[in-house]
């Protein structure tokens, strides 16, 4: 199949929930553009620590992840992150591996947006259509 590559802009969930009830500006938001890799064997957003950092993320948490070939590793669970892809959103709380290197886009955020791997053409696609029901503020 090959991968699947997709640009997501990640956003503090605690700074949106700020800027809401203004406590902090919009342009005070936390937000990074990354290129993820989009990984159906991934359960969540994976980020490094150097992309937590970046985002202001706060650790409420820490397990042991089991990796695909079976390893466990530390990894630290973080406050929610807002994920945006073409008009979509999601927020979850990312987990952060120590030793990655690229953003994977696991499957949770992927069913949240109501999205789809195409195999054939490489790329995300609307599980039911090109556009969501609802609209995001």
């Amino acid at each position: 199949m090959g991968d699947v590559l997709a640009e997501i802009t990640l956003k503090n969930g605690g700074d949106l929930v700020r800027a809401r009830d203004g406590h902090i500006t919009e342009q005070n938001i936390r937000a990074v553009t990354v290129t993820a890799l989009v990984d159906t064997g991934a359960r969540t957003l994976v980020i490094n620590e150097d992309l937590r950092k970046k985002l202001g993320l706060a650790v409420v948490s820490e397990f042991d992840a089991t990796l695909a070939g079976g390893a466990k590793t530390p990894c630290n669970v973080t406050e929610p992150v807002q994920i945006y892809w073409n008009g979509r959103t999601s927020s979850v709380q990312a987990w952060v591996h120590p030793d990655e290197e690229e953003t994977l886009l696991g499957v949770i955020p992927l069913e949240e947006m109501d999205l789809m791997v195409d195999p054939s053409n490489r790329k995300l696609i609307g599980a039911h259509g090109d556009t969501m029901t609802g609209r995001i503020k």
